[in-house]
């Protein structure tokens, strides 16, 4: 598939789900977004370390900019928003990975103080109805560290399907670390109904 192909993204935020709104990230979420992005328990199964402020900033004004497919880094990066308190409880991402084969990518990083709840898996299931529909896109892949059961675990609680085991593939804040892949096609998403 060309990239003639794709439906551009124009779509309307905030995407409502039940208990969240997912709207793109302002200046004034920088509290919110560095109170995440500061933590050791965050940054443990990412690939920076923890934030100070001013990295936290200076990483917000690129997350800003990542409303479509068609800007620049080709993502849409949302806040993932309490609508009664307004509290910005986590970043959640859909990346377009493979123009020319219609693959993107979900990524989530949700608070701490809030995981277990399941807003991440409502979180990127919206993203990925926007992706499979709107957006058109053909496949939508997830990567984790395999220690981490939350990730995997909302994944599968997605329909997406252990595809991979890299062993030791990556060499991460010192250390060789191990990534798992889940995927899900768009005809296999549709039929979960």
């Amino acid at each position: 598939m060309s990239t003639e192909g794709h439906r551009r993204a124009e779509t309307t935020f905030p995407l409502r789900t039940e208990r969240l709104l997912l709207r793109p990230f302002v200046d004034d979420d920088l509290d919110a977004f560095h109170d995440m992005y500061r933590r050791g328990d965050v940054a443990r199964y990412l690939y920076s370390e923890p934030r100070s402020r001013e990295q936290a900033s200076e990483y917000l004004e690129r997350v800003k900019k990542l409303t479509s497919f068609d800007t620049e880094g080709h993502a849409i990066r949302l806040a993932a928003v309490l609508p009664d308190s307004g509290a910005v409880i986590g970043d959640i991402s859909l990346n377009h990975v493979g123009r020319e084969h219609g693959q993107g990518e979900i990524g989530f990083v949700i608070n701490p103080d809030y995981q277990r709840r399941g807003y991440a898996t409502e979180a990127c299931a919206a993203l990925m109805r926007l992706g499979f529909g709107e957006l058109g896109l053909h496949r939508v892949v997830g990567r984790a560290d395999p220690r981490n059961a939350g990730s995997v675990g909302v994944m599968e609680r997605l329909g997406m399907r252990r595809e991979a085991h890299f062993r030791e593939n990556e060499f991460i804040k010192g250390e060789w670390g191990d990534e798992v892949v889940y995927a899900i096609l768009a005809t296999e998403w549709k039929a979960r109904g």
